[in-house]
C-alpha cells in the first residue's frame, strides 16, 4: 500500500504477495488453504473496500460457486482465526489483512464517502494505562471513520 494506505501501486503484485503470505501462515499453523477458503481471500483482496457475507456469497453466486450462508461464514472465520483477515465491526464486515502472518493491533480507517478501508498499526497508547491498571490487553481494534485522499479532493 503506498504511504496513503487507501491505493498501492500495483495491485496484482499486492494480491500475489498476500496470498503467498496466507499459504506460507496457513503452512506454519497447520491449516488447509483450501480453494474454497482461498476464492473468498482473493475476493477481499480485489478491492480495499470491507466487504460483508452476503458481498461475498454474492460474488460467489455470480461465479457459480454457490451462495450458502455456512460456508461464507465458515471460510471468513478460518480467515479471520488464521489472521488473513480482519472484521469490521462498525460496518459488519471483513477485510483481508494487510500484514498477514505479523503480529499486530490494527487500527482501521474507513472512509465514509467510498467506503474504501486502510490498515494502519495502531498506537500504543493503551499498553501503559493498561498496564498500570494491572489489565492485559489481548487485542485491540480501533476503527476510525473519516475521508480518504481522493473523496477529500472530490469534495473540494
Amino acid at each position: 500500500m503506498a504511504a496513503s494506505g487507501f491505493a498501492c501501486g500495483d495491485h496484482a503484485a499486492c494480491i500475489r504477495g498476500a496470498l503467498g503470505a496466507a499459504e506460507a501462515r496457513c503452512a506454519a499453523d497447520g491449516a488447509r488453504l483450501t480453494p474454497l477458503r482461498r476464492r473468498v481471500l482473493e475476493i477481499l483482496l480485489e478491492g480495499h473496500a470491507a466487504m460483508g457475507a452476503y458481498d461475498v456469497l454474492a460474488r460467489r453466486d455470480a461465479e457459480g460457486l454457490g451462495s450458502k450462508p455456512p460456508v461464507a461464514y465458515r471460510a471468513l472465520g478460518f480467515l479471520v482465526e488464521h489472521g488473513l483477515a480482519h472484521r469490521i465491526e462498525r460496518l459488519s464486515a471483513y477485510v483481508a489483512c494487510a500484514r498477514p502472518g505479523a503480529a499486530h493491533a490494527p487500527a482501521f480507517l474507513i472512509c465514509r464517502g467510498c467506503g474504501a478501508v486502510a490498515e494502519m498499526q495502531a498506537a500504543e497508547g493503551l499498553s501503559r494505562p493498561a498496564q498500570e491498571a494491572g489489565f492485559v490487553i489481548e487485542q485491540t481494534v480501533i476503527e476510525a471513520e473519516g475521508l480518504c485522499p481522493d473523496c477529500q479532493v472530490q469534495g473540494a
